[in-house]
Order: structure tokens, then sequence, then C-alpha cells
């Protein structure tokens, strides 16, 4: 995070809103702020639903997923991502295999319910990652270096592991406005 913060001083930690370069002076701040929350990997588009639609689709995602197993995810490539109107950047860790298949089939499953309701289906070629910061505006350049100065510096750690972060699927919701639906949780 501090290569990251020195090649992109606006970044800011996801959720908390922290200037990166600021959390990075305190390497137990940094650790809080970024790592103790809870992250989640989107498996559908940010969508305006009118309000007699919410029950049903509730219904429909909670129907689609009442039979998920537990499985585990490699967030094992670092990338960085633009939203669709180029406000915000991010940088994020990407699944590419292990969990890949399971998180593509539960995307699959909220598209389902989407096309039903008429909303628009998830990315083409989606790609499933967790996002640790952001930047306004389109900073792709400047992530890019980031990216190589951290692999760099893994590399030359001779940290050549397989993921970068693992862990289970524990749970999916939808949230819709304020309100957060549980659709599906398992236990530990």
């Amino acid at each position: 995070m501090r290569r990251a913060a020195s090649f992109v001083p606006d970044l800011y930690a996801i959720d908390a809103d922290y200037a990166l370069s600021e959390l990075c002076k305190d390497e137990q701040k940094l650790e809080k702020v970024l790592l103790s929350r809870e992250f989640h990997v989107s498996l559908g588009r940010t969508v305006a639903i009118q309000v007699h639609q919410i029950e049903s689709l509730v219904a429909m995602l909670r129907q689609k997923f009442r039979s998920q197993q537990r499985y585990w995810m490699d967030f094992n490539k670092w990338e960085h991502f633009v939203n669709d109107d180029c406000t915000r950047s991010f940088l994020s860790l990407e699944v590419t295999s292990t969990g890949l298949p399971e998180i593509s089939k539960q995307i699959t499953m909220v598209d389902d319910v989407y096309r039903l309701h008429g909303l628009p289906e998830f990315y083409k070629n989606p790609r499933p990652h967790i996002s640790l910061a952001w930047a306004l505006g389109d900073v792709s350049c400047k992530l890019k270096q980031a990216i190589k100065e951290i692999e760099k510096s893994q590399s030359s750690l001779g940290t050549s592991q397989i993921s970068n972060l693992r862990c289970k699927f524990s749970h999916v919701v939808c949230k819709i406005g304020k309100k957060v639906y549980d659709i599906c949780k398992l236990a530990d």
C-alpha cells in the first residue's frame, strides 16, 4: 500500500475515505482501517429498480442462492479498474483462479434474476475483485505503474505466493437504498 500511495498520492482507503498516504505513516492505523473490515465482491451491477420490484427481486435471489456451499477464493492478481463514467479509479485484488468458477456461477445467477426484471446484466467478461483503495478520475497510468512496483517488490522479496489474500465465501447480501437484505448466509 505504501508503494501504491507513493505513485498515486490521492488514493483513499475504500469505505473509510482516509488518505492512504496518511494511513501509511501509522502501521497499526493502516491495518485497522484497511484490513479490519469486511470486503465484498460485486455479483451484479448497481442498478435503479422500482419499488414494486423489490420483493420479487429479493425472493428470486434467495431462491437461486439457497443451495450455495462454502468455497475458497484466492485474490491473486493486483489490478486497477475505472468505473463506467471514469469518475473513480480503484486499486484492487482480482480472483483469477481458486474461486473463479464459483463466483462466475453466482454472477450468472444474479444476471438471470436481473434479466427477468428487465435490468442490465453484469459485464460481458466479469472480473471478480475486491477494491482496496480509490482515487478520483481516471488514474489508470499511475495505478499501472504502482502495480508494476508492487509486483516487482513482491518478486524481489522472493514472494512467489499463489495469492495475496485468501478467504472463504460466507454470504450474499442485496443492498437496495439504505436497506440490506440477507440473500444467503453460511455458518462457519
